[in-house]
C-alpha cells in the first residue's frame, strides 16, 4: 500500500494536552513481563512504526510504560504471536499484503490463537476504506481510525481506552480461573477422606491457588463452655512441618502460634506482608486456622480468592467431621471401637486378594452362655464385660491381628495363622475378667477357617467360619473347629434344598399319606396319622428326614404345616361323610410351628373354617419338645385343650420326661417310639421299656399307643403287656386318600364304625 503522507500529524505541537490524562490506580491484576504494558505493531509502513513509538514512547500509562513489538507483515505477526504473550494492544494496519490482510490477521488471532483478552485497533491510510460493521463486532475490534485522524493526543486516548479495556478483560479472566481453582480445589477436598487427609489437602490447595510451594499449618482450638484450649496441630507442610504434631505452642513458634490466635480471637482472615492467615469456623465449638508464607504480598484478587476458598474449606470441615462421623458409625463398633462386621469383610476382601491369604486363618470366638450373665447382671455390666474382652483380644493377641466386633457376643480374629491358633485364644479366657471390683470367669467357642482353603469372597468366608462355630458349639462348648471343604458342600446342599423344597410346595409336589392306627384286640382301623411325603417332577421321592428339617430351618415348615393340618381336616370331614364317623386324624406339630406366636388363631380358623370335629383330631409333639420350657409348654397345651383338640407325646422314652411336668401338662396319649417296639424281638433288654410306657401310661390314665409294628410277634407281645393300639407294616403302610378309602372298604368297614 502507499505510505501515509501525514502518519501522525503534529506531534509535537500538543504534547502538554497530555498532563490531563495521568492517573494513579490500584496496581492492575497483570501487566506484562516487568510491569509494562506491551503494545504490538503492525504495519507495512516503517514510518508508522517509528512515529507511533516516538509518540508513546516516554509516556506511562496508569504508572507502568509501554514497551513495542514489532511486525512488519502480517504473517510476521502470525509467526510472532505464536510466541509472544502479555500483548495488551494492537495496533494494526487493514491493508497490507492485500485489500483485507488485517481482517483475516484479526480472524487468526481471534479464533485459531483464542487471544480473546488482546485490544485491537484498526488503523488504515486509505480514507474511504472501512471495515464492514460485522467484522468490528464479530472479531471484537476496539476502535478503527484513519492514520491521518490519530493525533498525538488521539492516538494516546485511544491505547489508553484499550489498555484499561485489556486489564479489565485479564481481571476477569484472572477472577474467573481463579474461582475455577478454588471450585476445583473444594471439589478434590471433598473427596479426602479423613480430617487429617482434608487439613493436609487445604494447605496444598490454598497453595495450588495462589501458585507458591506449600509452606504452612493448619491448627483447630476447642473452646467448649467459651473456655478456648491450644491449637492442635492437624498437618504441615514445607519448612513448617519442623512443628510436627500434637499442640502448638509460643516455644515451637512464637510468630506462627500468635498470629494463629490473634486470626481465631478475631474471627477472620488476616493478610500481611510475607503470612497469611486463614480462618474456617466450625461447629461443635471447634474453630480451625491455617498459617502460609507465601513469600509475597497478596494482591486483591487473591485475597478475594482465599475468602471464597475459606468458606468452602469451613463447610468442607465440617463435612468431613461428618462423614468421619457415619463412617466410624458404619465401620466401626461404638461400644468397643472395634471394626464391625462390614469392616471385617473389606478387610477380608482385602486380605483374600493378595498374597497374605497363603498363611491367613479367620477365627470367631463366640462367649459362651454370655446372655445369661447380661441377664442376672444387668446390661450395663454386659457392655463393660465385652469391653474388656475386646482389649485382652487386642492387647495379648499383638497389633500384627485384627480383632473385630461382629455383633453381639461373637468377636473375630483375622491374621497369620500360627498367631490366630484356637488354644493360644481359649486360654486368653482362663483368667477372669475383672469388672467393677467383681471377677467373672468366661469361657468362649471358636470356629475357623484358612483362607488359604477358601474360594470365594471375604463374606463367604465369615459365613464358612460361622458354620464351623455352629458345628463346634453343637459339639463341645469352649472348644473350637475348622470348616472343611465338605461342610460347605453340605450347606450348600442344604440351601439348594431349601430352594427346591420351596418351589416344590408351591408347585404341589409334596402331598399327604395316611398310615391306619390300629385296635389291636379287635384289629380294626380307629385312625391314621397324616404324614407329609415328597416326590420330585422326576419322580424322586425325598425322605421326610431330609426336607423337614431344613423346613424347619428356613421357617417354610410354619406354611407347609398349616397347609398339612386343614388337608387332615378336610380328609377327616370326607371319612366321617362316608361313614367312619369314630375315626380320629392325628397331625405332627414341629417345635417352629409350635412356638409360632399364631399357632392357635391358626388351629381354631383351620377347624371352623373345615368343620372338622375337635375331638377327632390329635396333635403329636416330641417328647424332647414337650421338657423345654414345659411351664411355658403347660400354658399352651391347656389352650390347645379348650379347643377340643387331644395331645399326644411322640417317640415316648427316647427323652427324659420329668414325671411330675408330665402330669401337668394334660396330654391324652403316649406314643412308644419304633426303636423300643424292634427291642421287643430283636434286644436282649426284650419290652422292659415298652412295658414300662404301658404301665406309665396306665397309671396317669393315658391312652398308649405303639408304632414300628412289623410283625405278629411285636403285635402279640404288645397286647399280652396291655398296650390297646399300634401302626406299623403289619397293618398297612402310608396310603394316599384313594388307597385308604379302599383299604378301608376292603376290610369291611364301610358301615359306621
Amino acid at each position: 500500500m502507499p505510505p501515509s503522507s501525514t502518519p501522525l500529524d503534529d506531534l509535537e505541537d500538543d504534547h502538554d494536552d497530555l498532563v490531563f490524562l495521568e492517573e494513579h490506580p490500584a496496581a492492575p491484576a497483570s501487566a506484562g513481563p516487568g510491569g509494562v504494558w506491551r503494545v504490538m505493531i503492525i504495519d507495512d509502513d516503517e514510518d508508522v512504526h517509528s512515529t507511533t513509538t516516538f509518540a508513546l514512547g516516554n509516556l506511562d500509562m496508569q504508572q507502568r510504560p509501554l514497551e513495542f513489538v514489532h511486525a512488519y507483515s502480517a504473517g510476521q505477526a502470525r509467526e510472532m504471536l505464536k510466541h509472544e504473550h502479555d500483548i495488551a494492544v494492537i495496533l494494526l494496519d487493514v491493508v497490507m499484503e492485500q485489500d483485507d490482510a488485517g481482517l483475516h490477521l484479526v480472524r487468526y488471532i481471534r479464533e485459531t490463537l483464542k487471544l480473546a483478552d488482546v485490544r485491537i485497533i484498526l488503523r488504515t491510510g486509505q480514507p474511504g476504506y472501512a471495515p464492514e460493521i460485522d467484522a468490528i463486532r464479530d472479531f471484537d475490534i476496539n476502535d478503527y481510525k484513519t492514520k491521518s485522524e490519530l493525533t498525538r493526543i488521539k492516538l494516546f486516548t485511544t491505547v489508553t481506552a484499550a489498555i484499561r479495556s485489556y486489564e479489565q478483560i485479564r481481571a476477569i479472566s484472572t477472577n474467573r480461573r481463579g474461582l475455577d481453582r478454588v471450585v476445583r480445589a473444594s471439589t478434590e477436598l471433598m473427596a479426602l477422606h479423613g480430617v487429617q487427609n482434608f487439613a493436609a489437602g487445604v494447605l496444598a490447595q490454598i497453595s495450588d491457588i495462589l501458585g507458591v510451594e506449600p509452606n504452612g499449618v493448619l491448627c483447630v482450638q476447642e473452646c467448649p463452655d467459651g473456655r478456648c484450649r491450644e491449637l492442635h496441630i492437624m498437618a504441615t507442610a514445607g519448612a513448617l512441618r519442623r512443628l510436627g504434631a500434637g499442640r502448638l505452642t509460643a516455644l515451637e513458634d512464637a510468630s506462627v502460634a500468635s498470629a494463629l490466635e490473634r486470626t481465631l480471637a478475631q474471627r477472620r482472615n488476616i493478610y500481611e506482608a510475607g503470612a497469611v492467615t486463614l480462618f474456617f469456623a466450625g461447629k461443635s465449638s471447634r474453630d480451625f486456622a491455617a498459617f502460609l508464607a507465601p513469600g509475597r504480598m497478596l494482591g486483591e484478587i487473591d485475597q478475594r480468592l482465599l475468602e471464597v476458598f475459606s468458606s468452602n474449606v469451613a463447610v468442607g470441615l465440617d463435612n468431613v467431621e461428618l462423614v468421619s462421623h457415619l463412617h466410624n458409625a458404619a465401620f466401626y463398633d461404638q461400644l468397643s471401637k472395634l471394626p464391625n462386621r462390614t469392616r471385617l469383610v473389606e478387610i477380608l476382601d482385602a486380605t483374600l486378594a493378595g498374597p497374605a491369604r497363603e498363611d491367613a486363618t479367620l477365627s470367631l470366638v463366640d462367649l459362651d452362655h454370655f446372655a445369661e450373665t447380661n441377664d442376672a447382671l444387668g446390661h450395663q455390666f454386659g457392655d463393660l464385660l465385652l469391653v474388656a474382652v475386646a482389649s485382652r483380644l487386642q492387647q495379648r493377641l499383638g497389633q500384627q491381628l485384627t480383632v473385630a466386633r461382629i455383633g453381639g457376643d461373637i468377636f473375630s480374629v483375622l491374621g497369620d495363622a500360627a498367631a490366630v491358633n484356637p488354644v493360644r485364644i481359649l486360654a486368653l479366657f482362663e483368667t477372669p475378667f475383672s469388672i467393677d471390683g467383681q471377677d467373672v470367669q468366661l469361657s468362649a467357642t471358636l470356629g475357623l477357617v484358612r483362607l488359604s482353603e477358601h474360594d470365594g469372597s471375604g463374606a463367604d468366608a465369615l459365613k464358612d467360619a460361622d458354620i464351623a462355630l455352629k458345628r463346634a458349639k453343637s459339639q463341645q462348648r469352649a472348644g473350637h473347629f475348622y470348616f472343611s471343604r465338605s461342610m460347605g458342600v453340605e450347606i450348600r446342599e442344604r440351601v439348594r434344598m431349601m430352594h427346591a423344597l420351596r418351589t416344590g410346595f408351591a408347585k404341589g409336589e409334596l402331598f399327604v399319606v395316611y398310615q391306619p392306627q390300629m385296635d389291636l384286640a379287635a384289629r380294626r382301623p380307629v385312625g391314621a396319622e397324616a404324614l407329609l411325603r415328597w416326590q420330585t417332577p422326576d419322580g424322586t421321592f425325598i425322605s421326610p428326614d431330609r426336607f423337614i428339617p431344613i423346613a424347619e430351618y428356613s421357617g417354610l415348615i410354619i406354611d407347609i404345616g398349616e397347609w398339612v393340618l386343614r388337608s387332615a381336616c378336610h380328609e377327616l370331614v370326607r371319612l366321617r361323610e362316608a361313614g367312619h364317623r369314630q375315626f380320629t386324624m392325628s397331625v405332627n406339630v414341629s417345635q417352629v410351628q409350635f412356638r409360632h406366636p399364631y399357632f392357635l388363631d391358626m388351629l381354631r380358623s383351620a377347624l371352623e373354617e373345615t368343620g372338622a370335629p375337635p375331638e377327632f383330631i390329635e396333635l403329636e409333639i416330641t417328647e424332647s419338645m414337650a421338657m423345654e420350657e414345659p411351664d411355658l409348654l403347660i400354658k399352651m397345651l391347656g389352650q390347645i385343650k379348650h379347643t377340643g383338640v387331644s395331645i399326644a407325646i411322640d417317640d415316648f422314652g427316647t427323652g427324659f420326661s420329668s414325671l411330675s411336668y408330665l402330669q401337668r401338662l394334660q396330654v391324652d396319649r403316649l406314643k412308644i417310639d419304633r426303636a423300643f417296639v424292634t427291642e421287643i424281638t430283636h434286644s436282649a433288654r426284650g419290652s422292659s421299656i415298652a412295658e414300662m410306657v404301658i404301665q406309665l401310661g396306665r397309671n396317669l390314665g393315658l391312652s398308649v399307643i405303639a408304632e414300628g409294628v412289623e410283625d405278629e410277634r411285636q403285635a402279640a407281645i404288645l397286647q399280652a403287656l396291655g398296650c390297646p393300639l399300634a401302626q406299623g407294616f403289619l397293618f398297612a403302610r402310608p396310603m394316599a386318600t384313594t388307597a385308604l378309602y379302599a383299604w378301608l372298604n376292603d376290610d369291611g368297614l364301610s358301615a359306621p364304625v
